[in-house]
């Protein structure tokens, strides 16, 4: 591939990427102001794993978790979000997702589609400890801008407690523990008070 044909792979890729910020998600900025979308998602994620690495479990490269966590919702481009507490067919989301990792990343050159896709599937199996910790981080910080928005998105989902324990505390004490031990109590409380 030519120097400009793989420029042009590479800047089509990131105005495809581009479209990642209209895609509307179920939780509110923590002000409450407005509904985030997924780019917003996604970086401040990024910035989670940046800040909070220390709270890493041993082995884990927060460096690589940022780049997974960079990744991980361009598929939504094509698939949408789908809220963590709505009911839905969980096996059709994952096929959408797959087929559109197919389109998106295959918009790269096939060196750099190789890469990023396999970081992207790392971060979906989450068989690793860095994708462990990045899959925790994703579940990590929407119940704080649900505490900090005080549960606007757990109240349009009608989610409760056991819900929120689930969904999201296995995959944060699986991934960060330490994150689990903090934001647990706060949850708890809030329910006790809200639900």
């Amino acid at each position: 591939m030519s120097d400009v044909s793989r420029l042009d792979a590479q800047m089509a890729f990131l105005t495809e990427a581009c479209r990642l910020k209209s895609v509307i998600r179920a939780n509110t900025l923590c002000d409450g102001s407005r509904y985030e979308n997924s780019a917003e998602h996604s970086w401040h994620l990024a910035l989670y794993a940046l800040i909070l690495g220390e709270h890493a479990p041993d082995g884990v490269d927060p460096a690589r978790v940022i780049r997974m966590l960079i990744l991980h919702d361009l598929v939504e481009i094509d698939a949408g979000d789908t809220p963590i507490y709505a009911q839905a067919d969980r096996a059709a989301v994952a096929a959408a997702e797959q087929a559109a990792a197919d389109r998106i990343f295959g918009l790269l050159p096939a060196d750099q589609a190789a890469d990023l896709r396999a970081l992207w599937d790392e971060f979906e199996t989450a068989q690793s400890p860095d994708a462990r910790f990045a899959k925790a981080l994703d579940r990590f910080q929407p119940p704080n801008q649900n505490l900090a928005s005080d549960g606007i998105s757990w109240r349009d989902h009608n989610a409760t407690l056991d819900k929120v324990e689930t969904r999201v505390g296995t995959p944060i004490t699986r991934g960060a523990p330490a994150l689990w031990d903090w934001i647990a109590p706060k949850i708890r409380d809030w329910f006790a008070r809200n639900g």
